[in-house]
């Protein structure tokens, strides 16, 4: 059946897709036309570009590298906890930013953990600052998302291909060899080239773990340009750059990447003959044992360290902790009142360039759709004065291509599957929606939401730019007190933030699929 013969409204679809295309070129005319190019670009910014594509490359890589064995372990090892396991490897999305940052200084900073053990038995500290520091961070973030890619794809391996391979009594060697590392001939080009497109528009690790000129990123050198010198003109040139280099990439990673699925635990009964050795078994325990540790200790620091720093949060803690609320959920009704039509609409479309429309977010940073909107909005009106609702409405649309690749799957089986019903019935354009689609989606909805609500509340991108001594998220207060040296309250912060990321993600996410029709 053709989707294009059921019933949606498709009006409100392309309307919210011209609205989401006409702001985001609109911004990057504004940078293309704000930009000076005889002035050209200076050694620091060569270094930042450079610098840029280094961090990223072995950002990628090694996530890429060290979630195979761990993808592999979780793949051929069934024991208690590891659905929840596999579930948690999905924190990353919804953990903000400042605070995991926040938890890798407990751990390896100065004063971390880590150095205070080296101290012990006369070693010498290592800094976390720098290079090194940016690609722990990244890291950090991106071996889950790697192993959840890998992991997904390991799962697609009929059981038979293992069952044959038992039975020709083939080495584990030989089992990698002729049965996995095919497929990941076939995945790790997308991973990799999607890891890359998110350490290059990574704005907070550079912005706290960076370590000064030599280690300043693209994002961080537009940022720079904007708040410190003021200089349009650069920050524009910059924006372009990281516009080329993260839109290539995007694009090909868009390109090649494999369907992402950010739901539950994998858990279906797959025997693996070739994993009973017991080298296998110690190989595969110490995978999954070390990246455990690597991703739960600077979580466990933030709440040890947080809970003890809760006396010392100012009263400008609780106020920005209001505001990130409202932006979050300003946020949420924005990404909802776009993605829903937007997703009606291309699910009635073939498969292509509809989908393509609400991925462009991923070719622009955030930065540089910041810088774009400061332009057009300083001739008319106070840009600070607006910084909520753009912070709200950028924040939407980062979150877009995620939600769409929630969302566009179960509509488009929901609309195959009952779409001759619908039309039997007669049910058009909000009956349709409300008496079919929506419960259905719900739990997917509620998913979305409580995603988009916790990217939000994590954000610390565009309010860097627009923000005023009135209009200061938690993130940012929280980067505020870290830059005092005031680490016990900035630690106080960290587990309010935190506290309430999870919290509007597991409400809204809870509430999609309570009493939900699946």
């Amino acid at each position: 059946m053709a989707f294009s013969t059921v019933s949606i409204s498709s009006k409100l679809g392309i309307g919210a897709a011209i609205l989401v295309v006409a702001l985001i070129l609109a911004a990057l005319l504004a940078v293309l036309w704000r930009a000076e190019f005889n002035s050209g670009l200076g050694p620091a910014d060569w270094s930042a570009i450079r610098f840029t594509a280094l961090q990223a490359t072995m950002s990628a890589v090694l996530s890429t590298l060290l979630a195979i064995p761990v993808a592999r372990a979780l793949a051929r090892r069934r024991f208690r906890g590891r659905g929840l396991l596999v579930t948690l490897l999905g924190a990353p999305f919804i953990l903000p930013v400042i605070v995991a940052v926040l938890g890798l200084l407990a751990v390896f900073g100065r004063a971390g953990w880590l150095n205070a053990g080296l101290a012990q038995v006369g070693l010498a500290p290592v800094s976390i600052y720098g290079l090194h520091g940016v690609v722990l961070a990244h890291v950090f973030f991106n071996l889950p998302l790697a192993t959840r890619l890998l992991l997904q794809a390991w799962q697609t391996i009929p059981a038979e291909r293992f069952r044959l391979a038992a039975q020709m009594n083939l080495t584990p060697h030989a089992v990698f060899r002729s049965i996995e590392v095919p497929l990941l001939r076939q995945i790790l080009p997308g991973t990799a080239a999607l890891i890359f497109v998110i350490c290059l528009t990574s704005f907070a690790v550079a912005l706290t773990l960076g370590g000064g000129p030599s280690a300043t990123t693209v994002e961080l050198a537009i940022y720079q340009a904007f708040r410190f010198d003021f200089d349009l003109s650069r920050a524009a040139q910059l924006s372009l750059v990281q516009l080329g280099i993260a839109g290539g990439t995007a694009a090909l990673a868009l390109w090649i990447i494999p369907t992402v699925s950010i739901g539950g635990g994998f858990d279906r009964s797959l025997h693996r003959w070739d994993a009973q050795g017991g080298l296998q078994r110690v190989l595969d325990i110490l995978a999954i044992g070390l990246t455990t540790v690597f991703l739960s200790l600077p979580i466990a620091a933030v709440v040890i360290r947080g809970v003890a720093g809760l006396a010392e949060t100012p009263a400008a803690v609780w106020h920005s902790a209001g505001v990130s609320i409202i932006v979050a959920l300003i946020s949420i009704v924005v990404l909802l009142s776009i993605a829903l039509p937007m997703a009606g609409w291309i699910v009635t479309r073939p498969r292509g360039g509809s989908e393509a429309v609400g991925l462009l977010g991923l070719a622009a940073s955030p930065l540089t759709i910041g810088t774009g909107w400061f332009i057009l909005i300083n001739p008319v009106a106070d840009p600070f004065a607006l910084a909520l609702p753009v912070t709200a409405l950028i924040n939407a649309f980062m979150a877009l291509p995620f939600v769409l690749r929630i969302i566009v799957p179960p509509m488009r089986d929901t609309v195959q599957i009952y779409g001759r019903l619908t039309q039997t019935l007669g049910l058009g354009g909000w009956p349709l929606w409300r008496w079919m689609i929506l419960p259905r989606l719900r739990p997917q909805i509620g998913f979305a939401a409580g995603l988009t609500g916790a990217l939000s509340m994590g954000d610390l991108g565009v309010i860097a730019l627009f923000a005023s001594p009135d209009t200061v998220t938690l993130p940012l207060q929280m980067y505020r007190l870290m830059g005092a040296y005031r680490m016990d309250a900035a630690a106080g912060a960290a587990l309010i933030l935190l506290a309430l990321s999870l919290g509007i993600f597991w409400i809204f996410d809870k509430g999609g699929r309570w009493h939900a029709q699946a």
